[in-house]
């Protein structure tokens, strides 16, 4: 096949594999790995792990202690679970028994302080047939002799790529366990992008972008993520396994992360420093940081038994930031528990890691540690360590490095003046490390954000709200909630306004009826954040009316819950609402899934620090902003399957004075929060080139087939295609967030031309599931409202194969390429539904995808093609015509079938040899020990037919995943 541009093999894999040789892999060839591997069975470069066994662990390790570390890892239990294990082999956490001492120690099988102690090997198209199905990967990767990462490559031009590599390595997981519960990474590229995540944790969300500081291209990212001194470092200190409620997840850091924990280790080994500030955006894992940073300066040698302070600025941060730090193997720490023994702790000079409050620091002796291997790592550092409190703290620990961490961007206040005074002057920037929400959104981090205003008889009067609150002085860089409400506390005539019945009713009517049409539509949940909390019952009492009213058009009252604190001298109103801790949790827990409550009715609680990604809308009916703003907003940036951007309604009109609501540096702001009507101008422009550049494609003059001919032809280049699909994507993601939006009317016809333009090119040329599954919700709505006979999007066809076929094709004399996808859908459709009655089908099925992959490529027109697939047509007929006159059974019918077309005169004779073989061995399609019998007995047979030596294998292999339904 001629070279084509952003080909898989010879653009990605083969300079993959050049690109890490260059940077210390060793290369080498399938077989020769397979060879140290001892078959295809083998998980390990068996010769490899044991010389660096014993290499890496003098006095502790000899061969046979080597071997048994061998059958040991071969053991582990499949899964995450063994995964782990094998993790903790990796880093020196399991022992071996010595018999000359009479105990265990400790041995490790990777060296993470000097990387040159470590052998590197890479394979390309790595065949593992341990599993339940044999897999390939397209490149491997070995750390003293042990698969550690995987590669899975796809074409540069394909949109769709990462997303089909990313389900390959999901079958990998399925297929190749054994194989898998070694490897701790896994990473896909198409040239273009980098991605990587940990094996056995395969959601979306855990696939991360890889971005070096250096040029992103396809080269330095290769190289930088596979040199071998950043791998070895990442799968020691940056691959976290953690349990909560007993159950175990991984999770390995995302760049950001790693750079900030390498840049944080810098500073605390800089004599002349002992400030820093990091701001990573909500989101984006600024505990997880913390905690690996924790552990990192704990183990450091040179730093000699350091104390480590994580401070969170409440009691209840304070107990989960504990909990997750058992969770992840640092059970050791101490849980400062008040001020008395945070004092005691820090006299007596304690080691270790302290998790503790700002709060307790109030009133302590200054100098009361002066050590300099202290180290201070600040949660939320823009709110914790103002006044009196960050005083006492600088002052008690003189010596400490102090490292401050915020999601937020410091605000222009004198408060946020005051944060970098403390934290970033030691930075030209004043921060020692910087992830923007810019980034968060290029990365998948985060979503990106619109805003609309409500309606102007919705929103309260602006002179009262701007001299009520946002020209307060005392409001500017408010970075708490309470202190939010303080400030509100006061703005009497504003809240007045806020709880007006009349508008407390017409806002709830807009609430409902616009969740209703655009949010839950598409599946999603809602925060509607009241004043306080008289102004959330007053909510959920009017949306329980509005139903009463008409059952048929709002929400029923179990679809909305109000989440608020409770106060001991709270009226019966507020009492309604109150919750238990239990309660309260399975609420939160039910919100995160499909079912009821579908809006929560807030005012303080869940706006910092819940993570829930059905969340998709925020009415906003509180005046905010500057910190607790941010914060609260990015409830509603967390990524989700078909969540493209995070919606708030304001009612307050916050948004419309942005400038004075965020008083923060404007290009760390920029991508924060965007008018909806920037996404209208946008949504309109794409219309626009789609009248100019694709509307002319579909001739309305023509009959639908040939205007189908026409659209399929042109987009026969899979570049074009790609092209078209990313249009579509960006118009579609627009369509499903303004929808049902009156100023869409205009454009409708031409959007469902659009989409069945798609739909038709995906059905014919990707194949797989039916498109129509793949339209985000309100966009099949469209499509299906306005389907009709004749649509050209309606072209194609599945046929039903017999044996009428092939003259009723004669019969209708539709254009070639037409029917070209016809044939190949109908052969997939007919494989996918009687595989497993007919396993002979298989082979069919690949020929058919061969013809259409060469008629794609031009190395076939649309005649030569089409008579092709008659050929398969008629071979599928006759196939069936003798399967049930010879009256064989399935699959000895199969084995004839695959060795008559070799040419075997006895076919028949040696396929009803196995018919007693399958017999004795029903379960070898689950079993490996039969399957290994059922082999030995094809081999046997086909060296009796004649097979030649050199397709013993191959053509056995082809039975074997025939039979099994499975492709070659």
């Amino acid at each position: 096949m001629a070279h084509r541009l952003g080909g898989e093999r010879d653009a990605v894999q083969n300079p993959l594999l050049r690109y890490a040789e260059e940077v210390g892999w060793t290369l080498l060839d399938p077989q020769e790995a397979e060879r140290l591997r001892r078959g295809t069975g083998g998980l390990l470069l068996h010769e490899v792990f044991l010389q660096q066994a014993q290499r890496l662990n003098p006095g502790v390790v000899d061969l046979p202690q080597a071997e048994e570390l061998a059958a040991r890892l071969a053991r582990v239990r499949p899964g995450l679970e063994g995964n782990l294990e094998a993790w903790e082999y990796l880093n020196g956490l399991k022992t071996v028994f010595l018999p000359q001492e009479g105990r265990e120690k400790n041995a490790r099988l990777m060296d993470p302080a000097d990387w040159r102690a470590n052998t590197f090997h890479a394979t390309a198209e790595l065949r593992y047939t341990g599993g339940t199905d044999p897999i390939r990967l397209d490149a491997a990767f070995f750390v003293n002799g042990i698969p550690l990462l995987l590669v899975e490559t796809k074409s540069a031009h394909k949109l769709q790529g990462m997303a089909e590599a990313l389900e390959q390595v999901r079958r990998y997981h399925r297929e190749g366990a054994p194989l898998l519960t070694l490897e701790q990474l896994f990473t896909l590229t198409h040239l273009v992008q980098f991605y990587y995540g940990p094996t056995w944790n395969l959601g979306r969300k855990a696939l991360l972008n890889w971005r070096d500081e250096a040029a992103g291209d396809f080269e330095t990212l290769v190289k930088t993520f596979l040199h071998p001194a950043r791998l070895v470092r990442v799968l020691a200190d940056f691959v976290l396994f953690t349990r909560r409620d007993g159950e175990l997840s991984k999770v390995v850091l995302r760049p950001h992360q790693i750079r900030a924990v390498e840049r944080a280790l810098g500073r605390a080994h800089d004599p002349h420093k002992q400030r820093a500030l990091v701001w990573h955006t909500q989101g984006s894992g600024k505990t997880f940081t913390m905690i690996v940073l924790a552990r990192k300066l704990l183990d450091e040698p040179l730093f000699e038994s350091p104390t480590v302070l994580m401070l969170v600025d409440r009691n209840e941060l304070e107990q989960q930031l504990f909990s997750n730090l058992a969770s992840v193997g640092l059970a050791g720490a101490v849980l400062a528990e008040s001020k008395r023994h945070l004092r005691e702790l820090l006299q007596d000079d304690y080691r270790g890691l302290i998790v503790t409050t700002i709060h307790k620091f109030e009133g302590m002796a200054a100098g009361i540690n002066p050590r300099r291997n202290i180290f201070v790592l600040v949660d939320e550092a823009h709110r914790t360590t103002g006044g009196d409190l960050g005083s006492y703290l600088m002052a008690a620990l003189p010596g400490a490095t102090l490292m401050g961490f915020t999601g937020t961007p410091i605000d222009r206040s004198s408060r946020g003046r005051s944060t970098f005074e403390i934290f970033g002057a030691d930075d030209e920037s004043g921060y020692l490390d910087k992830y923007s929400i810019r980034e968060s959104i290029a990365d998948g981090t985060t979503v990106p954000l619109h805003y609309t205003l409500a309606p102007n008889e919705l929103r309260v009067d602006r002179e009262t709200l701007d001299r009520e609150f946002l020209s307060l002085k005392e409001a500017e860089g408010v970075s708490d909630v309470e202190e939010l409400n303080s400030v509100l506390e006061r703005a009497v005539t504003l809240k007045n306004m806020l709880k007006n019945p009349q508008r407390v009713e017409r806002v709830a009517r807009f609430v409902a009826e616009h969740y209703q049409d655009y949010v839950k539509p598409l599946g999603f949940k809602a925060f509607l954040v009241g004043v306080d909390r008289e102004a959330c019952a007053l909510y959920k009492e009017a949306l329980d009316r509005l139903h009463r009213e008409d059952p048929g058009r709002y929400p029923p009252p179990e679809a909305s819950a109000v989440v608020i604190s409770p106060a001991h001298n709270d009226p019966p109103r507020l009492k309604a609402y109150h919750l238990g801790e239990d309660q309260e949790r399975a609420l939160r827990d039910a919100f995160r899934k499909e079912a009821n409550p579908q809006i929560l009715i807030v005012t303080e609680k869940l706006l910092t620090g819940y993570d829930a990604p059905v969340l998709l809308c925020m009415y906003l009916d509180k005046p905010m902003r500057d910190h607790v703003l941010l914060q609260a907003i990015a409830r509603v940036n967390r990524p989700h399957q078909g969540k493209t951007s995070g919606l708030i309604v304001d009612f307050v009109g916050v948004f419309e004075r942005l400038e004075k609501a965020l008083a923060f540096d404007s290009q760390d702001v920029v991508e924060v929060v965007r008018d909806l009507g920037v996404l209208k101008e946008h949504f309109a422009q794409l219309m626009g080139v789609f009248r100019s550049r694709y509307l002319p494609l579909l001739d309305p003059s023509a009959p639908p087939d040939k205007a189908a001919e026409r659209v399929l032809m042109h987009f026969r280049d899979e570049e074009e295609r790609q092209d078209l699909y990313e249009f579509y994507k960006s118009a579609s993601d627009a369509f499903e967030v303004l929808s049902p939006d009156a100023f869409l009317r205009p454009y409708l016809d031409d959007y469902d031309l659009l989409s069945r333009m798609v739909r038709m090119l995906k059905e014919a040329y990707e194949g797989g599931a039916p498109v129509d599954r793949e339209f985000l919700r309100k966009t099949a709505e469209l499509v299906q409202a306005r389907t009709q006979a004749g649509d050209v999007g309606q072209a194609l066809e599945l046929y039903e194969i017999n044996e009428q076929l092939l003259d009723t094709l004669a019969k209708r004399k539709r254009p070639p390429a037409v029917e070209v996808f016809n044939l190949v859908r109908s052969i997939a459709a007919k494989v996918g539904a009687e595989l497993g009655a007919k396993p002979f089908l298989v082979g069919i099925g690949e020929r058919a995808e061969a013809v259409i992959q060469a008629f794609q490529q031009r190395q076939k027109d649309a005649q030569a093609a089409l008579e092709e697939l008659k050929a398969l047509i008629a071979e599928i007929n006759q196939a069936e015509a003798e399967l049930a006159e010879k009256g064989l059974d399935a699959r000895v019918f199969t084995v004839y079938w695959i060795l008559q077309r070799e040419g075997l005169p006895n076919a028949q004779a040696a396929a009803q040899a196995m018919q007693a073989v399958f017999e004795q061995h029903p379960h070898w399609q689950e079993l490996s020990d039969q399957e290994r019998e059922v082999r030995r007995a094809l081999y046997r047979q086909l060296v009796e037919a004649g097979v030649a030596k050199e397709r013993l294998v191959p053509l056995a292999d082809q039975i074997v995943l025939a039979l099994k339904g499975r492709r070659a």
